[in-house]
């Protein structure tokens, strides 16, 4: 076994990392770039190398000067984590040559999978279902057709030099091939200036589902049950959870049994995974193999109890797998939510800035339901440009599927987070969405249930009942408190304090009163009693304790009279009045925001990269007019109607604020 590993990553991940070989008594080094020097993973480390300027390109990705750094500090060992060099077929090789170990599969393996067209010719070669297609040239519709048939309905037809969606089109029937044939040769002969098609099978509504594997250098190769991965935005993940809702034990034994043969076919040794797309029937085919820990390992871990970077680490070292398959069980449910710095109002722009609070929920277990928060953050640390935005990765697991989902909602609401914007309301309300609940899950979901974008529900029903009871209770301490000051005036005769209060949740209003009880307070609407019990304070970013007998959590933000109330994927301000000042209130003029649209504002903080346009000049709508880099994602931002461009106020190479005007029109 090694004595000190060094990670070659930062965040959550070299964290995690860390986490484990502590506990296996192995010493660690961190590395790190200018912007990570006082990262949770520097603190985390034995020892830290500083490898250079914040870019990656100039810090985690220059393989010279990771391996110079196991050099300095005597690593014999990297771990890469995800990203960066972990699927760089140039680094473990560079290690090899220095006499380090790489903890992670084999160049060979590496190279092997890490090429899409190569990768589906080994699966192929080893028996693993593909996508049926024919690749060769299609003569005719004639030729069309009967391919059609064979692969089944229904197909889509793909220009071989496409892309875009030009020269494709997808047919449901043998009339529908014949037409569609004819359209997508003569669009891809005008986009392309190349007429060739193909056609494979289509597969409707379809689902992420991917196997963990694990290998050594002995030959054994077992799989871990599957994860499935389908809440994505933008081909990225949002959600994972295992098992799988879909599948029943056969298909998750034959999913498995084809990963392993994949696994086996190209030598693999170590933690590995095979990804699938998936129909609703439970059919599957290959997607491509990911050759190194996922970013979604830990709900994998939680229902087998394995630890999968220890496993990384042992195989590393050479020991044999100490499981076989028949040792591997799955046990319960788990669920994970990857909490990001973006705002989910704003079409999940990143958000960059301190965390003026970061305030995770306990983990550790309680009765039956476990919290597992893996992260590389604290609070008064910076989330920078130049990296992924994630900030944690919050799992919870339980016996069942719908107890693991209810703990990791409230989890979510217990989970404060100031300073950045964040997507825990979104989060928040996917676990109080009716399709997710009933696990009737596409790739498709977020864009399908959320076509108009993300923004935060208006509380309705019992959950509105639940804010309303939170905001009076906090409005009664409040109240409270105040009359403890001391040398206040005080009237002649008995001060009686109103108890019938009027609730402001947002433009909705609830009458209701305040009445004592044995163990502190009761708030009764529409002539029900609910008792209320907390030791919440004011100033802390979350209300916790029993609404109606009923255990909850409320994200609380001060606001000018008020509250701002967060629960259960809803939100909302919330203003406690007497009758009468709510009477005066509802007479007052509402302010209107100020007019924007004729500003470029900057939707979150960046790098401005280009601008495309110059004062004076007219645009189209759809017209790019500049592009903003933050994150690694360059956003560009485009003209939303005809207008002409008079007041430039940004150059390339400024460093702007959220909402800095870059541009004004006419």
């Amino acid at each position: 076994m090694f004595d000190k590993i060094l990670i070659a990553n930062r965040g959550e991940i070299a964290c995690r990392v860390i986490k484990t070989a502590r506990r296996l008594g192995i010493k660690t080094v961190a590395v790190y770039s200018d912007a990570d020097r006082d990262a949770l993973h520097v603190e985390m480390a034995d020892e830290a190398v500083h490898l250079g300027p914040a870019p990656a390109a100039q810090s985690y990705l220059d393989i010279d000067k990771i391996v110079a750094a196991c050099r300095q500090t005597g690593a014999q060992a990297v771990h890469p984590g995800y990203g960066f060099l972990s699927e760089r077929e140039a680094f473990p090789k560079a290690l090899a040559e220095a006499g380090i170990v790489f903890i992670g599969p084999n160049p060979a393996a590496i190279a092997a999978m890490g090429d899409k067209i190569e990768s589906k010719k080994a699966a192929a070669a080893a028996k693993v279902s593909t996508v049926p297609g024919f690749l060769g040239i299609i003569e005719n519709p004639e030729q069309a057709v009967t391919i059609a048939d064979e692969i089944g309905y229904p197909v889509m037809i793909k220009a071989s030099a496409g892309g875009g969606g030009k020269g494709m089109r997808i047919a449901y029937s043998a009339g529908e091939v014949a037409e569609g044939f004819a359209r997508a040769k003569s669009e891809a002969a005008s986009s392309f200036g190349d007429d060739r098609v193909f056609i494979e099978k289509f597969i409707t509504d379809p689902r992420h589902i991917e196997i963990q594997v694990l290998g050594d250098k002995h030959g054994n190769v077992i799989y871990l049950g599957e994860r499935e991965c389908s809440i994505q935005r933008r081909n990225q993940k949002v959600i994972e959870e295992a098992p799988s809702p879909l599948l029943d034990e056969a298909t998750r034994r034959l999913m498995g049994e084809q990963a392993v043969a994949l696994a086996k076919a190209v030598g693999y040794d170590s933690a590995g995974t095979v990804e699938f797309v998936a129909g609703q029937d439970k059919s599957f085919y290959f997607l491509e193999m990911n050759t190194r820990l996922q970013v979604e390992h830990p709900v994998t871990e939680m229902i087998t109890g394995i630890d999968l970077v220890e496993e990384m680490i042992r195989v590393a070292a050479g020991e044999k797998l100490r499981l076989s398959q028949g040792d591997v069980k799955l046990r319960g449910w788990a669920v994970e939510s990857r909490i990001y710095a973006e705002d989910p109002v704003r079409n999940f722009l990143p958000s960059t800035g301190r965390l003026v609070t970061y305030r995770p929920p306990q983990e550790g277990q309680e009765g039956e339901v476990s919290v597992r928060n893996d992260t590389g953050v604290y609070e008064g640390g910076e989330i920078s440009i130049y990296y992924d935005p994630m900030i944690a990765k919050l799992v919870t697991h339980a016996p069942s599927r719908e107890q693991a989902i209810a703990a990791q909602a409230k989890a979510l609401d217990a989970f404060a987070i100031d300073g950045i914007r964040h997507n825990i309301p979104f989060l928040s309300a996917l676990m109080h969405h009716p399709r997710w609940q009933e696990g009737q899950l596409s790739t498709g979901f977020i864009a399908e249930e959320f076509p108009q974008g993300f923004k935060p529900a208006q509380p309705v029903g019992e959950i509105a009942r639940r804010i309303v009871a939170v905001g009076a209770a906090i409005d009664h301490l409040s109240n409270e408190r105040k009359r403890q000051i001391s040398g206040q005036m005080r009237p002649h005769g008995t001060v009686r304090f109103d108890r019938e209060r009027a609730v402001m949740v947002g433009p909705d209003r609830y009458d209701v009163v305040i009445e004592d009880i044995e163990d502190g307070i009761a708030v009764v609407m529409d002539g029900e009693a609910w008792p209320i019990a907390s030791g919440w304070r004011p100033g802390e970013p979350v209300w916790t304790g029993s609404v109606g007998g009923e255990t909850v959590a409320v994200q609380v933000r001060p606001i000018l009279n008020g509250v701002f109330l967060s629960h259960a994927g809803a939100s909302a301000e919330v203003r406690v009045y007497t009758r009468r000042e709510a009477e005066l209130v509802a007479l007052m003029p509402e302010k209107v925001e100020a007019d924007t649209g004729k500003k470029l504002l900057c939707p979150m903080p960046g790098l401005v990269k280009v601008v495309s346009v110059k004062e004076g000049q007219e645009v189209k709508a759809g017209e790019p007019l500049c592009i903003v880099e933050a994150m690694k994602m360059e956003n560009v931002l485009r003209a939303e109607r005809d207008a002409t461009v008079t007041k430039i106020h940004a150059k390339e190479g400024d460093s702007l604020s959220v909402d800095a005007v870059i541009m004004e029109f006419a």
